[in-house]
């Protein structure tokens, strides 16, 4: 498999590692979105967020959520977003499950992606099909 983020979590490649321990690592992107922008990883190597096992990801997240106050003080951001891209037209382009941490300061551009308006049938159609597919996978939450 030829994926950089295992490269770089098996020092095979180069990062500016900010944290590490024997699950997890952490690094500043190398295209970041602002100073600090910082990737959170798994060691073991999962494609996106939908593969993950739970108890990992309940350790990643808790993980993502110390870092994030750690960068916010550090760099005395105003507030941060925690962002994860899962596929290509999320905006995924390693296929390596992360958080992305970035922070945020009060004079920087303003990240927010456009808005759509329902009307009334299509957001009843969309809750419909979302209910759906939940119940019928409703027995992978319980075990």
């Amino acid at each position: 498999m030829d994926c950089i983020f295992c490269d770089i979590a098996e020092k095979i490649s180069e990062a500016e590692i900010i944290f590490e321990n024997e699950k997890f690592l952490a690094f500043l992107d190398i295209n970041p979105v602002n100073y600090g922008h910082t990737l959170v990883i798994p060691k073991k190597h999962y494609d996106n967020f939908l593969t993950i096992p739970a108890t990992e990801l309940e350790e990643l997240t808790r993980l993502t959520q110390y870092l994030s106050g750690a960068i916010k003080r550090a760099l005395k951001a105003d507030g941060f977003n925690v962002i994860s891209n899962n596929g290509i037209t999320a905006g995924q382009s390693v296929f390596h499950f992360h958080f992305h941490i970035i922070p945020r300061f009060e004079n920087d551009f303003h990240m927010r992606p456009r808005t759509i308006e329902y009307n009334t049938s299509e957001i009843e159609s969309y809750a419909e099909k979302i209910k759906e597919s939940i119940s019928k996978y409703e027995g992978l939450l319980n075990g």
